[in-house]
């Protein structure tokens, strides 16, 4: 059954166009993903759906009895009641019959009504009704329902008195988001549900949606969670939507599948355009020809010609490179305990960092990770224990607040300030590569988005050369095609990296090192993220099995870990070689494969086939690229 459908639907703002011609159609079981650049339109196409904004020309066509539930980017609760009351809020209906039933028990226990037997009957049947409707409606459920939903997303039995103003911003955000949860709209609508949510947290998200009883549109930067939840995807970029069935990780494949197609198709009709015009302009002056060449004409100017395949947006550029090798032992921490206001946040934690090491720091919200980054960068003091870097250490750290960023300057002057030893043409190339070109560089940067202050903040970053990188939740606020090329940039960094982040598939695809941070410590893992979940799962287990406690079968999985640690690190870096070097052959075969091609053009040109100096030379020429290209085939056949 389709609950929603959007037909050539535009929007403007000012002049500016911001949809064009959007079309969506949304079946009652669907798990639909928006994808696109921020900037192109998600938030606004999701404010439009559930009637926060108007569009300007198309059609909604919605039934009338759908109901539509959407939950905005950082979207907070604001109430004097408690988390529990505002809670119930949601059932208010059913508080109402519950209310009724109560009332009628009493009725038919009073005397007048039971001596009564049609009164009786009557009040009965009512009793019946409602008691039916409240059972179908979720009532004898609905407080379990409650405590389920607040469970899933970390608050207790003991948080539910709390008065929601009293609490911070990330924590309004979830109770928004489990308020919207327990209405159980048809259609739920989430604009980065993702955002505030810790791992653990997440994945129960994931469970639940998984479940849902209606549709589902959601707006995510995190491709984990959309690959594990979403089953069709609409791209909206250029203005305009495509539809993809399948998840994320299918969205990308089909879209390189689609655009390579399109591309052979395009350049097979400018070969045959080019064959024709060639053709018309050798023999149009002939008069044995003459009339071959207009039929050619004729079916140029009926061909419709095909517009050059559009690749992606344009992306940034980035590149993290050091100035000078730090030593081998890189971070030495032993027994740290951090805290605020004298609080110990966790204690007994110890972590050790190797050159070329790049290690994920993990644990539920307010655990203490961001704390103890600023206190490896000296922001904050320890409270106990202590750490130390190696030799050659320097250090760049990146802030997921962006606070150092100076908010009364223009893009332009916060970059130039620190770097003024550079002219201005080399800042905004810098800039350029970053998305901010023409004008943007002019714009104060308190008027940046949380999107623009992050790349801009990366830019700093790049331009500082540190051996050791210190990242605070790095990929928040960028969209998916900024979030792989930060990836990619990271991946070839010859530094050491220790990062926290909540997004699972950067930490996979980064991690060689994961450290587990508890109030009581810190657990290595020595491998990605899907490896610490799997060493968990196998700990989890034993304990379940043999009754013993984690810490007990995690030595024996410790020791076992740390026999191939080393030989797990070394075939890491093996493995991102063999990954550059197999995107050198390609391009090398690309570019010998353009250039047999040019040659085979001009061994065809009257003027050359009749030079023979000129066809031994290309000849020559081909027969050496057709060595190399195999040279090269044979190699890749290898690698891969």
């Amino acid at each position: 059954m389709i609950i929603l459908q959007i037909n050539q639907l535009t929007k403007f703002f000012g002049a500016d166009l911001i949809l064009s011609n959007i079309k969506l159609e949304v079946q009652s079981k669907d798990r639909i993903a928006l994808v696109g650049r921020n900037g192109a339109g998600k938030s606004t196409l999701l404010k439009i759906i559930s009637n926060q904004l108007s569009f300007d020309s198309g059609d909604i066509i919605k039934p009338k009895d759908v109901t539509i539930g959407y939950l905005a980017q950082d979207t907070g609760l604001q109430t004097e009641r408690s988390i529990w009351n505002e809670m119930l809020t949601v059932f208010s209906g059913l508080k109402d019959l519950e209310v009724q039933m109560r009332s009628l028990e009493e009725k038919m226990g009073a005397p007048s009504c039971f001596e009564n037997e049609t009164l009786y009957a009557r009040v009965l049947k009512e009793y019946d009704e409602i008691q039916e409707t409240f059972k179908q409606q979720g009532g004898f459920q609905y407080e379990a329902d409650i405590r389920s939903v607040l469970h899933g997303l970390r608050f207790s039995e003991f948080d539910y008195e709390t008065p929601i103003e009293t609490l911070s911003g990330g924590q309004r955000t979830r109770l928004a988001l489990a308020k919207l949860l327990l209405t159980k709209p048809d259609l739920l609508i989430l604009d980065e549900p993702t955002n505030h949510l810790d791992i653990d947290t997440l994945s129960w998200l994931e469970s639940y949606l998984q479940g849902y009883p209606g549709a589902l549109l959601i707006v995510s930067h995190d491709r984990y969670f959309l690959d594990k939840v979403v089953t069709t995807v609409y791209e909206i970029s250029r203005k305009q939507s495509t539809k993809f069935h399948g998840n994320y990780s299918s969205y990308l494949s089909q879209k390189a599948e689609q655009y390579e197609r399109d591309m052979k198709m395009f350049e097979k009709q400018q070969d045959e355009i080019s064959k024709l015009q060639d053709f018309v302009q050798r023999n149009l002056a002939r008069a044995s020809t003459t009339k071959r060449a207009q039929s050619r004409r004729k079916q140029l100017d009926k061909m419709q010609v095909m517009d050059r395949p559009q690749g992606d947006e344009k992306s940034a550029s980035i590149m993290f490179d050091i100035d000078r090798q730090s030593g081998n032992d890189v971070l030495k921490v032993k027994d740290l305990a951090v805290s605020y206001d004298q609080t110990a946040i966790f204690q007994h934690a110890d972590l050790s960092l190797s050159r070329g090491d790049s290690v994920a720091l993990v644990g539920p919200n307010g655990i203490g990770k961001s704390t103890l980054l600023k206190t490896l960068v000296n922001q904050l003091k320890p409270l106990a224990g202590s750490f130390s870097f190696g030799a050659n250490v320097s250090i760049s750290y990146y802030d997921q607040q962006q606070a150092d960023l100076t908010s009364n300057k223009t893009v332009l002057y916060e970059l130039w300030d620190d770097y003024s030893h550079k002219t201005e043409k080399e800042i905004r190339t810098i800039l350029g590569n970053f998305l901010f070109s023409g004008d943007d560089v002019l714009k104060p940067v308190s008027t940046l988005s949380g999107g623009e202050k992050a790349r801009l903040a990366l830019s700093k970053l790049m331009l500082q050369r540190s051996n050791v990188l210190i990242l605070d939740e790095p990929t928040n606020h960028l969209d998916l095609d900024s979030k792989e090329i930060l990836e990619n940039a990271l991946i070839d960094y010859p530094g050491t990296i220790l990062f926290v982040s909540h997004d699972r598939y950067f930490i996979n695809r980064l991690a060689t090192k994961v450290y587990e941070l508890s109030r009581t410590g810190a657990t290595e893992f020595l491998g990605d993220y899907d490896y610490y979940i799997e060493k968990k799962e196998e700990a989890l287990e034993l304990q379940r099995l043999e009754g013993t406690a984690i810490s007990s079968s995690s030595t024996a999985v410790k020791e076992k870990e740390k026999l191939g640690y080393e030989q797990e690190k070394e075939a890491k870096r093996l493995e991102r070689q063999k990954k550059r070097r197999l995107e050198e052959i390609e391009k090398e075969i690309e570019e010998i494969e353009i250039q047999l091609e040019e040659n085979e053009n001009q061994l065809c040109l009257p003027e050359v086939y009749q030079d023979h100096e000129k066809v031994l030379k290309l000849n020559t020429q081909n027969e050496t690229y057709q060595e190399k290209l195999m040279a090269l085939m044979e190699e890749w056949e290898q690698l891969v």
